[in-house]
């Protein structure tokens, strides 16, 4: 949009569309029917801003975003019209374009950033090649594009000569985004589409990529469409949103009215089902029902089956876009009763949002004081060697320290949240913690036996076959962990026939059927009988956790359970889990690379937050502690890059990055003395020599911090700072 002067000296805005969509619909001739993914929408995108496309899984956001380059799959026909408006020249139909103009006009005028990195690479070719090709199949002069290149992967914090020279597996995930980023780049377009470009990304990563959008936007004068499931994510970057649902655009307004004053129920539904740090946790609440399928979407508007606000004329009448304001419309026959229908959370409500934790930290303390810990590891190290290529076989194999002398006790009916980037050890220490990877150094212990010596050597009172029964395991991705070729039934069935021998088929049954009520697969004979692939994320995940409470376990590790679901469903997920707990009197080692997860559960379970990085346990504490008192700068790192859903934020820029260098660091050869002081803004010439020990961090008997800062007297304070040596 552009600003213009109205007669009585106010700016106002004035529309100056780059991209207009009308009618555009998208169908799949399926066996079973007319597959409409896409519906009738209409859009205008403006010139220079920043548009955010919202929804769940399934809602036609990045059909949305094929339609934009008229690149839908073969099989699926897009209709309606697309028309893009150049800053000069006239309007041109992308619909009627031919093949060839259609290539040149998505790469060269609209270009596209898709979710999967590492597949839009050819893995056999350096990233060099890549460049190279885009370039010479446009015509382009390539020694300048190359120049260009750089000069992009400067901007985005690379060193070109290394991106550059190396092939897709050699650069982390989030050097190969950025690297795709500079590569839809290149032909200097002016219309950028992202389709969930940050969704593989750890929370800083995805925090720092936004921050280089703002100003790569300005840079390169661009429009950027963004599409995410992941409202938080994109508040404070983007100009409008467009909330999605059923194929259809539900709700289009500026950021700030969307998330101050959402008036589609759905948004508003969407907006509370949303894990965040901001709003009070009992304020949370899932999205109940599902979406529709898109063979067979509901008559009338399309969100009525899950809408408190419905009635016959919903059911009826598919409703137009009723204006809320002059650039906020949404399609909702009662927008102007949903306010009252579905209050939001209260902003005062928020300073209290903790308030109910008292009793949680209280049980924390004495677990650690009185109880003997269910699994104890101590001084814990796991190390890898990692594989040499074929011309390194002379040469020593470098050791990755994954695991690096962290001690964590777990107790009866406790949660403990580990947090942290991708690589710094997460996994490998709750896998290590359950017995599924043996550890090189330090111990873990089963309710005070090594579990290692139980397995070689056994034990008067302890079995191996007792300990892998009572440490088990959820994956992130439940389909790969359900065989996809055996009933439900059939995996449920398995560990009660091993475990529980003298329960007969019928109870066997009867049991699971019960567990599946309970979780909410309902009618529970016919999810009995349904094999994984006909079963949701959201379900199969709930299968998996099932399987892993009928060995009546004592811990259970949950790696990312809830990352692989849409955003509304991870609240109903972490209650799920929740409830479970009560009932087999469990306890959760929970693995997370987003805290606002991790508050929510750790703070409905009076748990703790621990903070890993490359190898080391950094920080652990209460949550009121972690999030609004963090002591070590990494964690503080993480509050900062948790983005927050808030209309203040939507209005301001996003913040400077706390951290010094984005990519962290070699795990083959970590950083001497603090293993943070190479990205720290606070660190000072002793990090580079000296290890932190772990010291007490507040008033809180439970947190501690791996960090010279927390001791006031500690010879830190009368250091040399290096930041800026680098």
């Amino acid at each position: 949009m552009t600003l213009s002067t109205t007669e009585y000296g106010t700016e106002r805005e004035v529309e100056d569309p780059i991209m207009q969509v009308r009618n555009a619909s998208v169908t799949f001739d399926m066996e079973r029917g007319d597959s409409r993914v896409l519906d009738d929408v209409d859009l205008d995108i403006q010139r220079n801003e920043v548009l955010g496309v919202v929804g769940e899984s399934g809602s036609g956001k990045s059909m949305l975003a094929s339609g934009l380059l008229d690149a839908v799959v073969d099989t699926g026909v897009l209709t309606g019209e697309l028309t893009y408006r150049p800053k000069d020249g006239e309007p041109v139909d992308v619909l009627d374009l031919t093949d060839s103009e259609l290539r040149e006009f998505r790469w060269e005028q609209v270009s596209m950033v898709f979710q999967g990195a590492m597949s839009s690479f050819n893995p056999v070719r350096e990233i060099s090649t890549h460049f190279v090709e885009t370039l010479s199949a446009h015509d382009y002069n390539v020694d300048e594009g190359m120049e260009r290149a750089e000069q992009l992967l400067r901007d985005l914090y690379l060193d070109p000569d290394r991106v550059l020279n190396s092939y897709p597996h050699e650069l982390s995930g989030g050097m190969k985004q950025r690297a795709l980023i500079a590569l839809s780049l290149i032909l200097e377009p002016e219309v950028l589409v992202m389709d969930e470009p940050t969704a593989a990304l750890d929370l800083l990563m995805q925090r720092s990529i936004i921050a280089l959008l703002e100003d790569l936007k300005d840079q390169y004068d661009l429009t950027i469409v963004f599409i995410t499931h992941d409202l938080p994510l994109i508040a404070d970057l983007v100009d409008r949103i467009a909330v999605m649902y059923a194929f259809e655009i539900a709700e289009l307004g500026p950021t700030r009215e969307i998330l101050e004053f959402p008036a589609h129920p759905y948004t508003r539904l969407l907006l509370k089902s949303t894990p965040n740090l901001g709003s009070p946790i009992e304020e949370m609440r899932p999205v109940e029902g599902s979406a529709p399928d898109p063979v067979n979407v509901p008559s009338g508007c399309s969100f009525h089956p899950r809408c408190p606000l419905s009635d016959e004329t919903c059911e009826m009448q598919d409703p137009a876009a009723y204006p809320v304001d002059d650039d906020h419309h949404v399609h909702c026959h009662h927008w102007e009763e949903s306010a009252e229908a579905i209050p939001m959370a209260d902003d005062a409500a928020s300073s209290d949002a903790f308030a109910d934790h008292d009793v949680g930290t209280a049980t924390a303390v004495a677990r650690g004081t009185n109880e003997q810990p269910v699994v104890s590891l101590s001084d814990l190290e796991v190390h890898f060697e990692q594989a040499k290529g074929f011309l390194d076989v002379f040469s020593s194999p470098d050791t990755v320290k994954a695991v690096d002398g962290i001690s964590l006790d777990v107790y009866e009916n406790d949660v403990v949240v580990l947090v942290g980037e991708s690589g710094c050890g997460k996994t490998t220490l709750g896998k290590a913690a359950v017995g599924l990877q043996r550890p090189t150094g330090g111990s873990v212990e089963y309710r005070g036996h090594d579990i290692w010596d139980v397995r070689e050597s056994g034990s008067d009172d302890m079995t191996w076959g007792q300990i892998r029964r009572s440490l088990q395991i959820v994956h992130q991705d439940p389909g790969s962990s359900l065989n996809p070729h055996r009933r439900i039934k059939a995996s449920l069935q398995e560990p009660l026939k091993r475990w529980n021998a003298d329960l007969d088929g019928n109870d066997r049954k009867q049991r699971i059927l019960s567990l599946l009520e309970h979780v909410g697969m309902s009618p529970a004979e016919d999810y009995f009988e349904r094999y994984p692939h006909q079963l949701s994320g959201g379900e199969q995940q709930r299968v998996a956790l099932i399987r892993a409470m009928l060995m009546n376990p004592d811990l259970i590790l949950a790696d990312e359970p809830v990352s692989a679901l849409d955003v509304s469903l991870r609240v109903e997920m972490m209650d799920m889990m929740i409830q479970l707990q009560d009932v087999f009197d469990t306890s959760y080692l929970f693995i997370s690379h987003d805290l606002s997860n991790a508050r929510y559960i750790a703070q409905r379970t009076g748990g703790r937050i621990g903070v890993v990085y490359l190898g080391e346990l950094v920080e652990i504490g209460p949550p009121e502690q972690i999030i609004h008192n963090p002591q070590h700068p990494y964690t503080q790192a993480l509050r900062w890059a948790t983005p927050e859903l808030s209309a203040e934020e939507a209005e301001g820029e996003v913040d400077d990055s706390p951290i010094r260098t984005i990519d962290i660091p070699d795990p083959t050869n970590p950083p001497s003395g603090c293993r943070y002081h190479t990205r720290c803004p606070e660190a000072r010439e002793v990090c580079r020599t000296t290890e932190p020990e772990s010291y007490g961090a507040s008033d809180a008997d439970d947190h501690r911090v791996a960090c010279f800062r927390s001791v006031d007297d500690h010879e830190y304070w009368n250091s040399e700072s290096i930041v800026g040596d680098d």
